[in-house]
């Protein structure tokens, strides 16, 4: 089984960074302009291609929301539920917004933990079932999608979210293909930053191999890096982009 899946995170105006979704350089760099988004979305009009965007922050709703629902096209918002409400980020309305407008919401975790596939099981347990049962209260029906934060991926945290009752989980693997957990669909992303031009977005959805095998070749270079140099690995990337 194959299916191909775009992940943003934030939209913003005028290069105001800090306006939705994490601070700093390192969550920066997933943020786009409003006119490049609309820009690929024009790009990528009438392909087979699910579109993700992580972390809850203010920009879903407007501007992201309103330029999907403007195509006549359904995202997945994955939110990070302990963030909800504070500065940068959805509210509860917010969220509830989302839903009624008919698109899917979904779980980020509860509190975005900077290495998920680290974590013990029963804190793995914790993190979905928190923000599952949070935003299945907002919504008013059971949530069942979601989205691992950060990029740390694992069988692991794959046995966790079915056991929890998540029936399609998203990952920031750039493939295609969709593997299986009982009932729970695994599923790869190809990831936009900031200054990506629309064809990159139309390479992904295309599946285009000059974009989609260039990203998942630098993913297999960033997954060594992170499993031979752990939290330092973190400390290094952050000072790296704090510099530029």
């Amino acid at each position: 089984m194959n299916a191909r899946s775009i992940m943003y995170h934030d939209v913003v105006e005028n290069g105001d960074f800090e306006s939705s979704g994490f601070p700093g350089e390192g969550a920066h760099i997933y943020k786009v302009s409003r006119q490049d988004f609309e820009r690929h979305l024009d790009a990528i009009a009438r392909q087979d291609v699910m579109l993700t965007f992580d972390d809850g922050g203010a920009s879903f709703l407007h501007p992201i929301a309103d330029l999907l629902d403007a195509r006549g096209l359904r995202g997945y918002f994955f939110i990070t539920t302990d963030r909800i409400g504070t500065p940068g980020f959805l509210n509860a309305e917010g969220v509830r917004e989302l839903h009624r407008r008919g698109h899917v919401v979904g779980s980020h975790s509860a509190s975005h933990p900077t290495r998920m596939a680290a974590l013990s099981r029963p804190e793995l347990d914790r993190e979905w079932r928190v923000s599952l049962d949070c935003l299945s209260a907002l919504v008013g029906e059971r949530v069942t999608a979601a989205s691992v934060p950060g990029g740390y991926y694992s069988r692991e945290v794959g046995r966790s979210a079915a056991a929890a009752g998540i029936l399609k989980l998203f990952t920031s693997q750039p493939t295609s293909r969709v593997t299986q957990f009982d009932r729970c669909f695994v599923y790869g992303r190809y990831v936009v930053q900031r200054g990506m031009g629309p064809e990159w977005p139309a390479g992904f959805a295309s599946g285009n191999p000059a974009y989609c095998l260039r990203q998942a070749a630098w993913w297999k270079l960033k997954q060594v890096a992170k499993a031979v140099g752990g939290r330092a690995y973190l400390k290094a990337r952050v000072a790296i982009l704090d510099k530029r």
